[in-house]
């Protein structure tokens, strides 16, 4: 095949840029393309953390932070690469999840340390994180994608009959890259299994805990097919997982433990599920006592709570409300703020009230970029633009920003919506909503022998919680629990 000066340019160019761009992987010992050299990995890191700070917060919880940092150094010093500067929080979110950022940059959030039942499991858990780093797995994700995408354009370029293939082969890159970033799950797996190994922790207490991820993922109706997900399936991964701690084991006999008594004692007290404070919903009202207002939630959306700001829409996703605190000292000053920050042309606006407090209406659409309008324009129909009907409004010393948002097409069937909400905007005053008091974790001794469920219901357990802290003990009801023994319980 004969190619063109411009393609063989091309060609060479891509051939120099990997040469040079080769680097060994301080895991596998391989040499593979790196695009990122560990000093912007951790300038990523370092920028991405006060994001991530502001998105989840910190949880307010010293002894916890103490030991994730302890722990955490302790495994980054027998890691692959000791030198990163690492960090580690325990963040300000129910959700049940761990991750990690380029740099050394590792997360926790306290729904996943109420759901550990021993340090061990918590253990594997940071293994596997780290093992991300150290293994530079997002490093390879991003060389690999941008490889990838090198690729593709000079293929078009090269033989530019290839145009009408682009769609389909980035379709099957992304499946490529699928099947790559569950191969990377793996391999954090097997490094969580050395890790938390090395440093003294059993194993085979991490395939324990993927056994509750299976039934979190099952409860929540979110079980998905392994070859469906980035992240391999629970249940096979607690199987591979405890094949690897036996053979670790039988390779390097030693006392591995679980440390469960330590690990209950320390998180007794610890707040469960949704913080009122930070806002909750409850009969389609949305509450925040600390801030003491109040908006409906329209019936069938799906919602998502954050310090930063409250989220809301419908299934079909063809709408968006979002609230969040806008910057000025006044409801103009938020308005001019908010339009330089979001890009937006202002269709109309006006002046107003909302239940006795100032507000300004406006109605807009995001600009086109600079040098994008003429392309845009021709573009953007009703199907495709987007149309913002904002509410600012001033209360309690701050000007709250409620965005209402949808195409233009769907805007006027909406509006209706996104009007009833923010007519609804208010004070918050019911007592019970102001002192609404978390959940919080109660680790208490079994008073006698009998199943979880006979434990549970002597510790005067409501019937409706029985199946959660069967999860959170991860057990199952009909399981043995013998006198004595610490159970997690729930209490205001």
């Amino acid at each position: 095949m004969k190619y063109s000066p411009k393609a063989r340019y091309l060609l060479y160019a891509l051939a120099l840029i990997l040469a040079q761009s080769c680097a060994r992987n301080p895991v596998t010992g391989k040499r593979e393309l790196s695009l990122m050299s560990t000093e912007q990995e951790i300038a990523i890191g370092k920028e991405s953390h006060p994001s991530i700070v502001a998105t989840f917060g910190i949880y307010e919880d010293q002894k916890l932070q103490n030991f994730i940092k302890t722990k955490g150094m302790a495994m980054a010093k027998i890691s692959h690469r000791p030198e990163l500067p690492y960090q580690f929080h325990v963040v300000d979110s129910p959700v049940v999840n761990a991750f990690a950022v380029p740099g050394g940059y590792v997360y926790f959030t306290r729904g996943i340390m109420a759901h550990f039942n021993n340090e061990a499991e918590f253990a594997g858990v940071l293994g596997h994180e780290i093992g991300h780093i150290t293994a530079r797995h997002s490093v390879r994700q991003q060389s690999s994608q941008l490889l990838s995408q090198i690729g593709l354009i000079a293929g078009l370029v090269i033989a530019p009959g290839l145009g009408q293939l682009a769609e389909a082969a980035q379709q099957g890159l992304g499946l490529l890259m699928l099947s790559y970033s569950r191969a990377h799950e793996s391999e954090s797996d097997k490094l969580g299994v050395e890790y938390s190994s090395k440093i003294g922790y059993d194993a085979h207490e991490m395939a324990d805990f993927f056994g509750t991820l299976k039934v979190l993922s099952e409860k929540s109706g979110k079980s998905i097919p392994t070859f469906q997900s980035t992240h391999p399936d629970p249940a096979n991964r607690e199987k591979k997982v405890n094949q690897m701690a036996t053979e670790w084991q039988k390779a390097n006999p030693g006392t591995y433990v679980a440390d469960r008594n330590d690990w209950l004692r320390m998180i007794d007290g610890m707040i469960y599920g949704d913080d009122p404070k930070q806002g909750f919903v409850e009969d389609f009202v949305f509450y925040h006592p600390e801030l003491k207002f109040q908006f409906p939630v329209p019936r069938n959306w799906i919602y998502e709570n954050s310090p930063q700001q409250f989220q809301m829409a419908p299934k079909d996703g063809k709408a968006l409300m979002a609230l969040m605190l806008a910057q000025g000292n006044s409801l103009e000053e938020a308005a001019q703020n908010t339009v330089k920050q979001l890009n937006l042309q202002v269709v109309e606006n006006q002046s107003t009230t909302i239940n006795g407090f100032p507000a300004l209406v406006m109605i807009s659409r995001q600009a086109p970029q600079q040098g994008q309008q003429q392309q845009q324009q021709q573009a953007q129909n009703a199907n495709n633009t987007a149309q913002i009907a904002t509410w600012l409004i001033q209360y309690g010393g701050n000007i709250y920003a409620l965005h209402g948002m949808s195409y233009l097409a769907q805007f006027n069937s909406n509006f209706r919506t996104f009007e009833s909400v923010a007519k609804n905007f208010r004070s918050l005053t019911d007592p019970d909503k102001l002192n609404r008091k978390p959940d919080r974790i109660q680790i208490k001794p079994a008073p006698k022998d009998g199943t979880l469920q006979e434990i549970l219901q002597s510790l005067q357990t409501p019937a409706n919680k029985m199946n959660e802290l069967a999860v959170l003990n991860g057990l199952n009801l009909k399981d043995r629990v013998t006198r004595g023994t610490l159970v997690k319980t729930l209490s205001k």
